[in-house]
């Protein structure tokens, strides 16, 4: 029997990076309420949130022959251990500590040309003199969360954001404001890894909406992706590969110019994977 933890709270549990972290009872509430998207993914095992781990192996009276979480940190390997699921099946320490490292945004600037790594006042002000509007994103943060609009030259609370992030996480990560039309992403899954597919999906201010359910033809017919998704591609059979396996999206911008810019990499399972499964299973 294999087992499917839903722990939306994963991006905020990998900001802290300590496993003895109380997510938001928001956070915790979702994973009870949706753990069934991880069925999508899984049809067949048993899916709930981490805090129903205990009841439903209860009910089950088996022990589970594999654990797959929506994403790995250490408060959910954690959680997992203290409700009597077998060591010998969650990542070690290391694996843990390695996807976060990975997660931290500073490891896909290589893919960020236009972007920088900030770690003072005076460095940002020097971007600023350089270009009008950044987007600040803290290192480790999701959806939406982390982020902050610069317009020309830096509040009060954005400098005293700025420090504190820094400080916490090292730097913060500076993006040209650019001019999106589209929101788009490369899904890859298992191991070893495969393409899944794209994903189509709507923001506002950074977070994220909605699936638009196009096929993997309509998204690459509408959008010149394939160049940006070759060279995704080989920085992760260099790069991430031999230290990752396990489900990975890939987010881009599409802008009005026509150029597709890489957003961030999400180490874990993404709402576009669940979209992409549900349209195969709507063609059917």
């Amino acid at each position: 029997m294999e087992l499917c933890v839903f722990n939306p709270e994963h991006d905020l549990c990998l900001a802290k990076g300590r496993a003895h972290y109380v997510p938001p009872r928001s956070a915790v509430d979702f994973a009870r309420r949706d753990a069934s998207l991880m069925q999508v993914l899984y049809p067949g095992a048993v899916c709930c949130s981490v805090y129903e781990v205990a009841e439903r192996l209860s009910a089950a009276d088996v022990q589970p022959s594999a654990v797959i979480a929506w994403g790995w940190d250490a408060v959910v390997k954690y959680e997992l251990l203290k409700r009597g699921v077998p060591a010998a099946l969650l990542p070690n320490d290391e694996q843990i500590d390695t996807i976060r490292e990975l997660q931290h945004r500073s490891t896909v600037l290589p893919l960020q040309p236009d972007c920088r790594e900030v770690h003072s006042l005076g460095e940002m002000e020097r971007l600023l003199a350089e270009r009008e509007h950044w987007v600040m994103k803290a290192p480790w943060s999701g959806a939406g969360r982390g982020l902050r609009w610069v317009h020309g030259a830096l509040s009060a609370i954005d400098r005293d954001w700025l420090l504190k992030t820094v400080a916490a996480q090292r730097c913060v990560i500076a993006e040209p404001r650019r001019d999106v039309v589209a929101d788009v992403a490369l899904e890859y899954m298992k191991d070893p890894p495969v393409f899944l597919g794209y994903s189509y999906f709507r923001t506002g201010s950074g977070v994220y909406k909605e699936n638009i359910l196009w096929p993997d033809e309509k998204i690459e017919a509408s959008f010149p992706l394939l160049p940006v998704r070759r060279q995704v591609e080989r920085w992760l059979e260099e790069q991430v590969w031999p230290r990752y396996r396990g489900p990975l999206g890939v987010d881009l911008m599409v802008c009005a110019d026509g150029s597709v810019h890489l957003s961030e990499i999400n180490f874990r399972h993404t709402m576009g994977m669940v979209a992409h499964e549900r349209l195969g299973l709507k063609s059917i």
